[in-house]
Parts: C-alpha cells; sequence; structure tokens
C-alpha cells in the first residue's frame, strides 16, 4: 500500500465497477472492453457508451502503462486538496496491451517527486495504486485505493 501524496476521492464500490477495484487492489489495472466495438471502457461500467451492448463487455488486464496526453499544475486546490497544492492533474492516454486497439483517456493525477518541474506532453508514465484507511459509520474501516501515475 503507496502512503498517498494527495487525500483521496470517496468511491464507491458497485457490481458494475467491482472488478475495476478488485484488481486496483491487487496492484493490476482492468477494464471492461467491449468486443463488439473493439474499445475499452472508461469509466468501468457494465453497458458499453458505444453500442449499448451489455453482452459485449469482458473485462482485461492492461499494462498500466500510459503517455501523458495533457496536464495541469495546480498550484493551490480546493476542499480536501486544499493543502496539497501545488500537484499534477493529468490525461493520460493508456496504453492497451492489446495490437490495434487503443486504452482510453483518463483523467488522473501524476505524482511523485520533482514532477511538478518534470511532467511534459507524451511522457511516459506507469500506474501507481494509492491507497489509505477510511473509518465508515456502517463498514466501519475500509481501504481504498485510487489510480495514479508516476513518470517513467
Amino acid at each position: 500500500m503507496t502512503a498517498p501524496f494527495l487525500p483521496l476521492a470517496d468511491v464507491e464500490t458497485t457490481s458494475e465497477n467491482e472488478a475495476f477495484w478488485n484488481g486496483l487492489r491487487d496492484g493490476r489495472l482492468d477494464l471492461p472492453y467491449c468486443g463488439n466495438c473493439a474499445v475499452f471502457v472508461w469509466y468501468p461500467r457494465a453497458i458499453c457508451p458505444i453500442c449499448h451492448s451489455e453482452n459485449g463487455i469482458e473485462w482485461r488486464p492492461l499494462p498500466g502503462t500510459g503517455r501523458v496526453y495533457s496536464y495541469s499544475i495546480v498550484a493551490k486546490g480546493s476542499g480536501r486538496w486544499k493543502e496539497s497544492g501545488p500537484y499534477v492533474v493529468a490525461y493520460v492516454q493508456l496504453d492497451s496491451g492489446h495490437d490495434g486497439v487503443d486504452g482510453p483517456r483518463v483523467l488522473t493525477n501524476i505524482v511523485g517527486s520533482d514532477v511538478q518541474q518534470k511532467v511534459k506532453v507524451d511522457a511516459a508514465v506507469g500506474m501507481v495504486v494509492d491507497s489509505d484507511l477510511k473509518h465508515d459509520a456502517k463498514l466501519g474501516d475500509v481501504v481504498r485505493n485510487l489510480l495514479r501515475f508516476t513518470l517513467a
């Protein structure tokens, strides 16, 4: 479990995204793939947003690598991120690991030391899972995991 540099957002596990969160917990990046459209589905859900198929969806592993598509350096955040700035928010184009199929583009954070000075468009990145423990009144202690990236 990696100690988070940034606070983690609250996430809700549902039957549609449970495989994604379980994969992160185990250090994997698993996403739904629509065999009808030959696309990975981001954000994880049970229905393809392109063809609306439920039957063509299967979960596939991705290598957890990609490239920075675009980024912004947030000097001063708000809310729970108020004390965290500066930090990097980026779109990462994921590698699919499957010939002829693009991975999805995800909104995420690029984390690591001096990342604000080193990040650039098209920089190679690798996934990291930030985790923390949160107490929930109904569920007790819950480990939360969030997909983030470091410069490769």
